[in-house]
């Protein structure tokens, strides 16, 4: 049986040590998010998410640990079942990222219909309006699909633009309420409505996750090549210097210094 090349394992080690990183990471930020939405309502709906990250993060570091273990004692049923896990592990995640980029074309008209059902906005809960009064301060916009006129004569102060604001602004209408304003106040509201921005958020977030994806995907399929190399490596058979027989060798064909000269003796 061969050797593994010193050099292909410090490559397998340092590949395995960033995915072990990534594992941690994931551990960390589920355990984290198990924690923050613990008290949270919709708690259930958020579960299966929590398992599935629980599950990656748990696959994840048992195969970096077997990875570790094979190379180290260059065992070669450590390393098939680490190339394999690896091998599935890269197609799962593959077909993940195919997934959540269908699904961008579809996300507009579910948000969209999603959104619809909090019309009129006057009628939300005090959650809802809280919630969209983040939403208009932080993209500058104003109502979901019908922009200020969603809100009736009630426009919440999120809806002002202030100095700082880059989206287009109009004039309110006439009669139009404000909580925390004097009367008589020059008051110009966000004019587009939130939806098409929280859509084009969503989009953003999924495309960084999925190149995210993309990444461990190649660390992945790099840490297979190099435990596939290493496996080969194995494999491989040592060249043994062929014995020769020798006739003269048997019949101890040799010269046994027991003479003694002379000079010798006088040394």
């Amino acid at each position: 049986m061969g050797k593994v090349n010193v050099w292909v394992k410090r490559a397998l080690f340092a590949v395995l040590a960033v995915i072990a990183v990534i594992g941690l990471l994931l551990l960390g930020l589920t355990l984290f998010s198990h924690g923050h939405f613990h008290k949270d309502e919709e708690i259930q709906d958020l579960m299966g998410g929590l398992h599935f990250m629980y599950a990656t993060a748990a696959v994840t570091l048992i195969l970096v640990a077997i990875g570790v273990f094979g190379a180290c004692k260059e065992k070669k049923w450590a390393l098939i079942i680490f190339v394999v896990g690896m091998i599935l592990s890269s197609l799962f995640l593959f077909g993940i990222s195919i997934q959540s980029f269908a699904l961008m074309s579809e996300i507009g008209a579910e948000l969209q219909a999603q959104y619809q059902h909090l019309l009129p906005l006057s009628n939300a809960s005090t959650v809802v309006v809280d919630d969209l009064n983040e939403i208009q301060k932080e993209f500058q916009c104003c109502g979901l699909d019908a922009g200020y006129q969603d809100w009736g004569g009630n426009i919440p102060d999120s809806c002002v633009c202030d100095d700082d604001s880059v989206q287009k602004c109009v004039e309110p209408p006439a009669g139009s309420q404000f909580t925390g304003r004097a009367e008589g106040e020059l008051i110009r509201i966000y004019a587009d409505p939130c939806v098409p921005f929280l859509i084009s958020h969503v989009k953003d977030v999924i495309k960084t996750t999925v190149n995210i994806i993309m990444g461990i995907i190649l660390l992945l399929v790099l840490s297979s090549l190099l435990g596939i190399i290493a496996l080969c490596q194995l494999n491989r058979k040592v060249d043994v210097p062929a014995v020769v027989y020798s006739q003269e060798a048997k019949a101890g064909n040799y010269t046994t210094l027991t003479d003694v000269t002379e000079e010798t003796v006088d040394l």
